[in-house]
């Protein structure tokens, strides 16, 4: 009798190492693929860096618009839904929404005159019509405006400082 008590108890034994590595294997594997708030998955996330605009394009001419520096042209989304951003010489901030589209609705600015040769009015007027965007696949930001009429390209200037 005392066999076939060892042999439950270590039949019993491996079958819970099983469910231990089954489970640990399980959670490592759900790990790194998860849902962020925007509703991507965090290694396609636009959160939480600065993204700086680097050109726009046209739909119906073609005509693409090269920003000479997208330093001062910039917007970051943070995760509660907010963003801040660089027009030139000014600042400002608002909301985003991800949901059924892409939405962005600015809300303070400065308003100080940046220059004749300034694009920050242009920025602003296109980023206040953004309908649609998220990650480009291949490391950029892509936002357009209502039926892709203009096509805003940004590139990654590095995680927001201080996060």
């Amino acid at each position: 009798m005392k066999k076939k008590v060892y042999f439950n108890s270590h039949l019993q034994q491996m079958l819970l190492w099983f469910i231990l590595l089954l489970l640990v294997s399980l959670v490592a594997c759900s790990t790194g693929d998860e849902t962020d708030s925007a509703g991507g998955t965090e290694s396609d996330s636009i959160q939480n860096i600065v993204w700086q605009w680097t050109s726009v394009t046209e739909k119906s001419t073609g005509n693409e618009t090269t920003v000479p520096l997208p330093r001062l042209y910039t917007i970051i989304f943070n995760s509660d839904g907010t963003m801040t951003g660089q027009a030139d010489c000014n600042t400002f901030s608002g909301t985003y929404s991800q949901e059924n589209g892409f939405t962005i609705n600015l809300g303070p600015s400065t308003l100080a005159a940046c220059g004749e040769d300034s694009l920050d009015q242009v920025y602003l007027g296109l980023l206040s019509s953004v309908a649609a965007g998220g990650p480009d696949g291949s490391g950029g930001l892509a936002l357009e405006t209502a039926g892709g009429a203009e096509r805003m390209l940004f590139q990654n200037g590095g995680p927001v400082p201080g996060s």
